[in-house]
Formats: C-alpha cells, structure tokens, sequence
C-alpha cells in the first residue's frame, strides 16, 4: 500500500497470496509450536500485505482456520488489520466477518494520514470513519485503531487531542506503536515518556489504548520492517 514508514510498502507490489499460502503459514507456526507443547490461539492478518485487497482468499482462509474441520480456531482470537480499504471495510460489515478487525490510522486529519498513507488520497479519513462506523453499528462490536508513534512527527499533545476528537464518538480502542525503524525512511520512535503522555490525552476522551511493545527488531521482522533482500 506504499506507507512511507513501511519496508514492505517500500518493496512494491508483487502478487496476493492463494488462499492455501494464508492458511499453510498458520500450519507451520502450529506445528513448530507443537514440538514444544504449545499450541496456535491467536492470528493476526496483516505484515506483508492488506488483507482487504485480496478479501476473497483471505476470507476464505480465516474460514478454513476457524472451522471445526480445520484449525478450530476462535474468531474472537482472530483479527484483520486493514491500512483503511473502505470497501473491504463495508463489505467485511455485510458480509458479518465475525473476525476483530484492527483498522491503520497514524494521522487524525486528513492531510497527517495522507502524507503517510498513500490510499487516503483514494478513500479520504472522513469517508473512512463513516465506513467504520457502519462495520460497528452493523457488527456491534468496537474496532483496534492502529497508530504508529513517530517522534516528533504525529506523537504530540496536539495530536493525541486531534485523535481524541476523532474517535470520541466511537467505539474504539487505540494500539499505540513505537515505530520501527526502516532504512529507508528516516523517522525514529517516540520515547516511552512520550508515549505515556499521549495515553494520558486519549483518557481524557474516556478512549482506552494500549502502548505495545516493539517486538522483532533485532531480526527486521518487526511490524513495518517486513522486507525481502534482492
């Protein structure tokens, strides 16, 4: 989707995965953990890639998953994490996906989302948060709004109080990200106290949010550094 922040987004678009390649990784993962006696609960859709631009195989994976038949996995510990594809996001809505769905902010106004994302050219943040209501009016359910924390960049005051305003009326939870790191974008990550002080802001708009820990780095697999080598 070409985020500026993202390695893969960096990488370009090379081709969706089948439906048998979203599920196979999850076989993988299940059995690697079974060797030590644990077992696959909880699933992510996201990392290299946008779910919502390929909703035929990755709906029909989240199915094969959840089904007794298959992984017997729980939609409830399941969750698609979307950069904001507006139809995929109404069409997720109708079609009663029972997965959680995590839905790529970073900005709260149009011009901060567009300047890092480029698919909020093409569906803009107003139409998107409509399109976010529909999907939480329509599945009763909240959604996990995404903010990568850039220093300087979008991890102020002002803008805790500009994301509080937006999703006032929503029902919301924030996951607040440090940023990790890529060589080719030359942002760095809000510093803990920072990081606090924004949570502190979004309390006051009774949001509740969670700072998230950093995880992968030191193999580059960290979320937004997901990239192959030539």
């Amino acid at each position: 989707m070409g985020c500026v922040f993202c390695a893969t987004g960096q990488m370009g678009f090379e081709r969706h995965l089948t439906t048998a390649e979203i599920v196979a990784q999850a076989l993988h993962v299940a059995r690697v953990l079974s060797t030590t006696g644990e077992r696959l609960r909880n699933v992510v859709l996201m990392g290299m890639g946008e779910p919502l631009h390929n909703y035929d195989a990755t709906i029909a994976a989240t199915q094969i998953l959840c089904d007794t038949a298959g992984m017997a996995l729980s939609p409830s510990r399941m969750t698609l994490s979307t950069v904001g594809v507006l139809p995929g996001i109404i069409r997720l809505a109708d079609d009663r996906v029972p997965v959680s769905l995590a839905v790529s902010l970073h900005g709260a106004t149009q011009e901060a989302r567009a300047a890092m994302i480029p698919v909020a050219k093409a569906w803009p943040l107003d139409a998107l948060m409509d399109a976010c209501r529909h999907y939480c009016d329509t599945m009763d359910r909240h959604i996990f709004y995404e903010w990568t924390l850039i220093e300087g960049a979008n991890d102020r005051p002002d803008d805790a109080h500009a994301l509080g305003e937006l999703l006032r009326t929503h029902r919301a939870h924030v996951n607040l990200i440090p940023l990790n790191p890529t060589d080719g974008y030359t942002g760095m990550p809000t510093r803990h106290r920072a990081a606090r002080a924004f949570q502190a802001v979004l309390a006051e708009y009774d949001i509740p949010s969670t700072v998230r820990q950093r995880r992968g780095i030191d193999i580059a697999a960290g979320c937004g550094q997901l990239a192959s080598s030539p």
